[in-house]
This record gives structure tokens, sequence and C-alpha cells, in this order.
């Protein structure tokens, strides 16, 4: 391996290692499996979240871990990431098991484990296209207000984020369910403020025609005193960075 990689990318994210496991032939580069996030699941009896080990296909539960990136398998001590991996990294998973974490232009890491010193061949570095720009595209990293997961958002759209991991919606920064909410709120003032103008002035002739217009103007400026309430609590997800 070059001189030039850095110390972090050959340190395993774990480091409990089998030391039953045999010696394997160190000179031999071998190819590595790119490890992306397992998706969430409740558990079926106690509701809280879980993931499955990608090694030994063991439960694991991750209940006050999610804003961890990576999580240890009780059964197997091997590590399985939850969250996607710091911008400009990505995981690897050796032959040995052993998850690694490198720069995404990396081409080859050494597996630091005693018993394995494997050299991994990563591949060519996709060369990136200037077609999509996130930048431009305003495409961006969010995290979700409801599960704390991450997805991508085109923050010049102004309609609400429905998050892919959970399917709740939120808001993306609070200006925009704000500003929602204090339009839904001004226009129920006004249809309460017609239809009290309405029961005054006409107090003392009310006549089935007049009923029907104050149900009408009472009903519009319950519905968007509902809609304000519902952006006014509306949760707010937070942006992490470009995509």
């Amino acid at each position: 391996m070059e001189q030039a990689q850095e110390d972090g990318e050959r340190e395993p994210l774990l480091l409990n290692v089998d030391q039953t496991s045999k010696e394997h032939d160190r000179s031999l580069p071998v190819s590595g499996i790119n490890e992306f996030p397992h998706v969430t699941s409740p558990d079926s009896i106690s509701g809280a979240p879980t993931v499955i080990c990608r090694v030994c296909r063991a439960t694991i539960d991750i209940d006050g871990k999610t804003h961890q990136h990576v999580v240890k398998c009780p059964a197997c001590n091997e590590a399985t990431p939850i969250r996607t991996a710091p911008p400009g990294k990505k995981y690897v998973r050796c032959p040995c098991n052993c998850l690694l974490i490198c720069k995404t232009t990396s081409q080859r890491i050494a597996c630091p484990r005693p018993n394995c010193k494997r050299i991994i061949n990563l591949g060519p570095v996709p060369v990136p296209t200037p077609i999509t720009s996130p930048t431009a595209t305003g495409q961006c990293r969010v995290v979700c207000a409801h599960c704390i997961e991450t997805f991508l958002f085109r923050t010049t759209t102004n309609a609400l984020a429905r998050c892919p991991h959970c399917r709740k919606v939120s808001t993306v920064g609070p200006q925009y369910a704000r500003r929602k909410s204090l339009l839904f709120f001004i226009i129920a003032i006004v249809f309460f403020g017609a239809g009290i103008g309405v029961t005054v002035g006409a107090y003392s002739k009310l006549e089935w025609g007049l009923i029907v217009l104050l149900t009408v103007l009472y009903g519009v400026g319950l519905i968007f005193t509902i809609r304000a309430v519902y952006y006014a609590t509306m949760k707010v997800s937070h942006v992490e960075g470009p995509a």
C-alpha cells in the first residue's frame, strides 16, 4: 500500500477480532465489497428499531444508537453500517468480514487485522459527469426529523419533503411551514370576520340563505385554521450538506 494512504483508512471501525480465524495469504490482492447502510425496521415484539447483521444475519437492537454510523453485532462482533458514510468516504467489507472506511477515490487499501493484512482492490474510480450538478440543482442531503435517516431533497422546490425511509412528511427548514401557517391563519381570520359581520348585521332577520352563508363562512374558516395549526406544529428536517 502506498505511503500516502491515510492511517485512518487502514483502521477497522470495530477492533474486536476473532482470534481463531485462519492465516491468509497477505501478498495476494483481493476485491473489496462496497457496504451500504442497512434499512432499519422495528422489532415485531418490542417495537424498537433493529437491523440485520451483514455477516451472520443476526438481529441487532439499535435503540439509542441511531446517531451512530455503525453498530457492533453481539453475536459475531462485526460492524454493520446504519447510516451513510461521511462525505467523501465509503464503507468497504474485507473478505475477513472487517468493515473499513476509506476515501471514495481510494483504489487500494490494506486490511489492518494482524491475521489478515490483505491488499484490497477497489477498482477504478468513476469519473464524475458535470451534467447534473447537485449545487446547481439545489439537491442536498437532509436529516429526517422523524426517523433521523438521511435522504436527498431538492431545496429549490417549495414542496414538503417526504422521507423515503419512514414515509412521513416534514418541512426542510422552518421558513416554508411558518409562511404557510401565517397565510392560513390570515385567511381563516378573514372568513371568521366575514361570518361575524354577517351574523351581527342580519341577526334580527336570519333566513335560510343567510344560515347557509354563515355555515360556509365559518366552515371554511375552521378548515383554514386546522391547516394553519398543521403547518405550525409540523416537524422540521435539517440540511446536512450538499449531495
